[in-house]
């Protein structure tokens, strides 16, 4: 059977960067000895990090004695972790149906235009970091992107993109 992961682009191209891995000491206290613990150590480690290290797989398979393949394939499977790092703020477009039919992927594409980096991916000055989502449950208000807990609707790509600009201003001063 050949397993085809959904989304590639997920896995690190990058070195391992260096990590204080003390830090998930009392995470793999907590978690030791019991059974079904792979993701809770995974969404700890990534609550403590931003993403989940590749140094950390290797921690937890060597404390857990599951094999590093079995937790790095756990960790791909699951789209809530993250193999690299994000940026600080993190700018969801829903492409449900509702946000699809009223062009998400223009606003999706807007933003790519703006950021220079595709979808999934993090400004280099890790300021932002762009995903598609399947959906954020505003259909009244789509198209609808968030950006942390904020949330912006009825959007093309030109006011998608002056939200963001406005973002880095205001930071920037």
């Amino acid at each position: 059977m050949r397993i085809i992961r959904k989304n590639p682009e997920r896995i690190s191209t990058l070195p391992n960067e260096p990590v204080d891995l003390v830090l998930m000491d009392s995470l793999l206290e907590k978690y030791a000895g019991k059974k079904g613990s792979m993701i809770p150590l995974l969404q700890g480690t990534q609550e403590l990090y931003g993403y989940v290290p590749k140094t950390a797989i290797e921690k937890i398979s060597l404390k857990t004695g599951l094999s590093e393949s079995k937790v790095f394939g756990v960790t791909t499977f699951y789209s809530q972790f993250r193999l690299n790092p994000v940026g600080k703020h993190i700018i969801k477009v829903c492409h449900g149906t509702a946000c699809h039919v009223q062009n998400a992927n223009a606003i999706t594409s807007a933003i790519m235009r703006e950021l220079g980096v595709e979808d999934g991916a993090t400004t280099p000055d890790k300021f932002f970091t762009l995903e598609s989502v399947a959906c954020l449950g505003c259909c009244s208000l789509a198209p609808v992107m968030m950006i942390g807990e904020e949330t912006y609707g009825k959007l093309t790509g030109d006011s998608a993109v002056k939200i963001i600009k406005e973002i880095r201003k205001s930071e920037n001063k």
